[in-house]
């Protein structure tokens, strides 16, 4: 059987396989025949080849059957990790073609509302299915009163309402498990049963505000966003929330690690869920030896045992017939939610979220401008905030949001000075126009004085929240290509920030290694604050746009 005839099998069997977590009611169409068996028929092994995929970081658990399938097939997976729709602008804009084979992303959906993009699509292999849920604390869960099997996403946002929910989701513009969970709700709000329209966003909207009201978590990556809850789990600095939307696989797998009152109750509503189907995709733009590697990958990861393994690893369901999943994984049916049917569509959706759905941000700057950043260094920082005042980045995926507060803080010995910008809701263009102008006007001198400097930044937070008595995603991040030499120290700043009120230390700091800046000292300062340190050693421009979803 041809390679080709086992994918064509496997979607069949995929529909099969996502039936059972749906309510349709048409039974799940046939297999023809068993990918499982045909992929053990296939041409397993061959020359030894690397197969260069762009991938979501969610795939990092699948390194141990990846290092299982080398040594059946020959083929290496080398990965580089991007969010999902980064992922798609890359290959939109042809940036993929010759740097990269295949693509692994949890989904192809919003890729392909791209034509362009969709057409550098020769193979995709759905490998797995993971359906984007609420993982409820457990002390809360009981307070709600709730049945698991019985929660529509209409409950949650009552709950959400009332004050009885906090949660922590990834964001839209960033990662898939965030842009599935954005594009379910608006589908379940909205009562669409096709694919969703501008006036199905538009009917959502009012519910949709009310639901992210609730949202105290927001970071660039489902891992990450994990990795925030269990911190806190464990009595670590943090946002501490009462639920998590994530993928059911993530959250599966984060329980293994969790204390008994932080477990996490899986949810998956009885409205619906937007699922990934994870395919591993072949470019058209691939050679020849990476088109063999790529079917005697698919082959490999279609077989029956390899299926069972996967679903074993990593919590996620199985697509070929007959291979049962894992433990824990509910076989209760849910109907899966529309997707939109334009970009544009989801384009919109993703510029009312960032614009006018989500709380908005209030965000600390700390620019070091010491003599060391004087010439190409100053440069580069200048560009990659200016990039951030774009007023042309209409789904503020990356630009200052509408109803932002921006404050820059300049220091070297001292803050040099200090400027805060409040991005009006509509026509943002002059204030993002007079941020990029402070940031222009920055220039080099002096020593560093980082933890001084960082203090400074929480007294101004405070100030600012005292003033404002409002609710907003708030953050500091940190750029400097040196070592603080001047002022307090790492144990006067850990002193600090332990005396700081609970309000206080729910800001994290996000610290950008830059030039010969100080790498223990950077991570110290992330993990003190909850926060995540950044490699700006690469792109600067990249790593400001990265910490945008954490913002």
């Amino acid at each position: 059987m041809s390679a080709r005839t086992i994918r064509r099998a496997a979607l069949t069997l995929l529909l099969a396989a996502a039936t059972a977590c749906t309510s349709s009611p048409k039974p799940a169409p046939a297999a023809p025949s068993s990918p499982g068996a045909a992929a053990q028929s296939a041409p397993a092994s061959g020359a030894a080849t690397t197969l260069r995929v762009l991938a979501g970081s969610e795939l990092q658990d699948m390194q141990p059957v990846l290092d299982e399938a080398k040594k059946a097939t020959g083929v290496t997976v080398q990965f580089t990790y991007t969010g999902t729709l980064d992922g798609a602008d890359t290959v939109s804009s042809g940036k993929a073609d010759g740097a990269y084979d295949a693509l692994w992303f949890p989904s192809n959906r919003y890729l392909r509302l791209d034509q362009a993009a969709g057409g550098k699509l020769l193979s995709e292999t759905p490998v797995m299915v993971s359906p984007v849920a609420l993982g409820v604390r457990s002390s809360v869960l009981a307070d709600l009163h709730w049945d698991p099997a019985k929660v529509s996403w209409a409950q949650v946002g009552d709950a959400v309402n009332q004050g009885k929910l906090s949660f922590g989701m990834s964001d839209p513009s960033r990662s898939n498990s965030g842009l599935s969970a954005l594009i379910g709700l608006a589908s379940a709000f909205s009562g669409a049963q096709a694919a969703l329209t501008e006036a199905d966003v538009a009917k959502a909207s009012p519910a949709l505000r009310t639901f992210f009201s609730g949202q105290k978590l927001t970071s660039g990556s489902s891992g990450w966003l994990a990795q925030a809850y269990q911190r806190t789990a464990q009595g670590g600095s943090g946002q501490s929330v009462g639920a998590l939307v994530n993928y059911e696989s993530v959250l599966l797998s984060l329980n293994r690690t969790l204390p008994g009152d932080a477990q996490l109750t899986v949810l998956r509503p009885t409205d619906g869920v937007v699922s990934a189907d994870y395919p591993l995709t072949l470019l058209s733009s691939a050679a020849a030896p990476a088109k063999d590697a790529f079917n005697r990958l698919s082959a490999y990861l279609l077989r029956e045992d390899v299926q069972r393994r996967i679903s074993d690893t990593t919590e996620r369901r199985p697509v070929v017939a007959g291979v049962t999943p894992g433990p824990g994984l509910g076989a209760d049916r849910r109907p899966e939610l529309p997707f939109p049917g334009s970009r544009s569509v989801a384009d919109a959706l993703l510029a009312a979220y960032q614009n006018e759905l989500r709380r908005p941000s209030r965000t600390v700057y700390v620019l070091d401008t010491s003599g060391s950043m004087e010439g190409d260094r100053l440069t580069s920082l200048k560009q990659a905030l200016g990039i951030l005042t774009g007023a042309s980045d209409t789904r503020a995926v990356n630009r200052f949001r509408d109803r932002e507060e921006v404050t820059l803080m300049s220091f070297a010995d001292v803050v040099k000075w200090q400027r805060t910008h409040q991005v009006p809701a509509t026509a943002p263009e002059a204030e993002l126009a007079a941020i990029n102008a402070d940031v222009q006007s920055l220039a080099a001198d002096g020593g560093t004085a980082i933890y001084s400097t960082l203090e400074a930044a929480y007294q101004e937070v405070a100030k600012q929240q005292a003033a404002a008595k409002d609710d907003r995603f708030t953050s500091i991040v940190l750029m400097t290509d040196g070592e603080s030499n001047l002022g307090a120290s790492a144990q006067d700043f850990a002193a600090f920030y332990k005396a700081l009120p609970p309000s206080g230390q729910a800001v994290p700091v996000f610290p950008i290694l830059f030039g010969e800046g100080a790498k223990q000292q950077l991570q110290g300062i992330a993990d003190t604050t909850g926060g995540k340190l950044f490699d700006g050693t690469g792109s600067l421009t990249g790593v400001f746009e990265e910490i945008r979803g954490y913002q």
